[in-house]
């Protein structure tokens, strides 16, 4: 079972997940070196690769996503963001998903793909995130063009699913240090 625990000290407090073999972890696609992205290349992240691979060694599964390909979308692909809210409104009805030069609606697509990677993730109680992605962003992404708090659309279902998730800048900058066994 994944722990849990805070660490505070002179800085930020810093976030401790241990898992035990045989638990999952669900990470973006891309930040695994993966060529997923809307622009086809990869955010590959060798502090997230080193994990995964430190994961997999010690028993703990290891599930790869990518929410927009699972939707239907391709690589290359045009760039999109979310549209009067973020991936909760999106998620309710509120909110769309708009390609960002031509403004075409690819709502299904990303609503389909986050049910997908979400399905693919049962069980996970930790979830690595591309940050500010609009399908994967953590706590801020594109919203109407700018920068702003919220979710991306696949972090909202997860979050809502009850998975812990967080990103790769998270863990970059120290904020988060997983454990696994052995």
């Amino acid at each position: 079972m994944v722990r849990e625990e805070q660490r505070r000290g002179p800085r930020a407090a810093i976030r401790i997940v241990r898992f035990a073999p045989g638990e999952r972890l669900a990470i973006s696609a891309c930040l695994l070196g993966e060529t997923c992205r809307y622009d086809g290349a990869s955010k590959a992240s060798p502090g997230v690769i080193a994990l995964a691979a430190d994961c997999r060694r010690a028993g703990v599964e290891v599930v790869v996503v990518c929410p927009e390909v699972l939707g239907g979308l391709g690589v290359p692909r045009p760039g999109a963001h979310l549209a009067g809210g973020d991936g909760h409104a999106a998620l309710s009805g509120r909110a769309r998903v708009l390609t960002a030069e031509q403004g075409l609606d690819v709502t299904a697509a990303f609503l389909r793909g986050a049910a997908r990677a979400s399905e693919l993730a049962r069980g996970a109680r930790l979830a690595i995130l591309k940050a500010r992605s609009p399908s994967c962003g953590l706590g801020q992404t594109e919203i109407d063009g700018a920068l702003a708090p919220g979710d991306g659309v696949l972090a909202a279902l997860l979050v809502q699913a009850g998975v812990v998730c967080t990103t790769d800048e998270e863990l970059a900058a120290g904020r988060l240090q997983v454990e696994c066994p052995g």
